[in-house]
């Protein structure tokens, strides 16, 4: 008799103690956040250059302000495309798309030229948000 109430006190012990639905919020690194950005130039050779329109992007991430030196056209919150073999090639010049920024792919295995056109100095590698 003693065995199974001992049994019974530690299955009743297993059961509360499995966690319910935990409700907790995810750490930044678990749980991407999402942005806005608007892809302003199409340059040649996957030199895209992309706003973030929306989203509490790091300031230390992007361009806060970038000229290009070809046009002399000035451009605000502004970077790089980084991840080239990943982007979308539906995404026209004026587009609006949501991505989170994630981390730099060094396997990216894509066929691009090297031709030069102008973009800021900072690159991020995002996944656009289908």
């Amino acid at each position: 008799m003693k065995k199974t109430t001992y049994f019974l006190a530690i299955c009743c012990l297993l059961l509360l103690s499995c966690d319910q639905e935990d409700d907790r919020v995810l750490p930044c690194a678990e749980c991407p956040t999402t942005y806005t950005g608007k892809l302003l130039l199409k340059g040649v050779c996957m030199n895209y250059v992309i706003e973030v329109t929306d989203g509490p992007i790091d300031p230390d991430l992007i361009a806060q302000s970038w000229v290009h030196e070809w046009s002399n056209v000035g451009y605000q919150n502004v970077f790089a495309l980084g991840s080239i073999c990943d982007f979308p090639a539906y995404i026209e010049e004026g587009q609006t798309f949501q991505f989170s920024i994630v981390a730099e792919d060094l396997t990216q295995d894509c066929a691009v030229c090297e031709a030069y056109s102008p973009t800021p100095d900072k690159s991020l590698f995002i996944k656009v948000i289908e």
